[in-house]
């Protein structure tokens, strides 16, 4: 199953990720996490893995893979077949525990020009991956809604938006909602960082609260591993639940 984890900045989406590939892994899945935030610099930290070379740096880097796209109008493709976890070359992908770790690439300088090249091979990756029932890929998107813009959600079979005690997190339920519609993917909310104070409103506010995946507390050690950009070692019974729903196909 291919599982695209969105939702706002700061919402908790790498987090989640990554706590939810570990516990995954735990089941005894085999679990690839493609970092497509070129703006991420510590998922790999929570994995507790150096971070792999930039994926577009395979097919030659961003300026060769923007001249391929310019040369081909936009229409260049960088994968003639299906690829599977195994076909991922070595230094590309880093690997702990039945955990695997991908990254699109990232901004390395200023002026560098947009992350739109490194998008258009992580979208074609997406679409040409193919997992037996025992792998999960969970994509960790950028921030905010571009990644529909790009169609880069069009190759995942389920969308996962974090959501946090905010009005800005919250009303983007709706428009992550209908856009996941418009593409025929299905939608579940995850609602982070709650208490007893923001439950009842966060319950009430998501776009539908018949689609709420998981509720995660708010949980200090959690905080405190993502202040010192520690690996993410605890077992969440909750994000164990959710990753058992995802095995019995509970969400799709």
């Amino acid at each position: 199953m291919k599982i695209a984890i969105c939702g706002k900045g700061g919402c908790g989406k790498s987090t989640t990720t990554a706590l939810l590939a570990k516990a995954l892994a735990r089941a005894g899945k085999r679990v690839l996490v493609v970092d497509s935030d070129e703006s991420n610099y510590g998922l790999h930290r929570q994995l507790g893995m150096e971070r792999p070379k930039d994926f577009t740096a395979f097919f030659g880097g961003k300026e060769n893979v923007l001249k391929d796209m310019m040369l081909s109008n936009f229409a260049h493709k960088f994968f003639d077949g299906p690829w599977s976890l195994s076909d991922i070359p070595g230094g590309y992908c880093g690997e702990k525990n039945g955990v695997m770790l991908m990254a699109s690439g990232k901004i390395h300088q200023a002026n560098e020009g947009c992350a739109c090249v490194m998008n258009d091979v992580i979208k074609q990756f997406i679409a040409n991956l193919q997992l037996t029932k025992a792998e999960f890929a969970l994509v960790d998107m950028e921030a905010g809604i571009e990644h529909f813009g790009r169609g880069v959600d069009n190759g995942v079979d389920l969308l996962l938006m974090i959501i946090d005690p905010s009005f800005e997190s919250l009303r983007l339920s709706k428009k992550i909602q209908e856009l996941g519609a418009s593409i025929g993917k299905p939608v579940w909310f995850v609602l982070n960082k709650v208490t007893g104070d923001t439950r009842q409103a966060m319950v009430e506010t998501v776009a539908d609260s018949g689609k709420i995946a998981a509720i995660l507390p708010a949980d200090p050690q959690i905080a405190a591993a993502g202040l010192t950009g520690a690996e993410l070692t605890k077992h969440c019974p909750d994000i164990q639940e959710l990753a058992q729903e995802l095995i019995a196909g509970g969400l799709v």
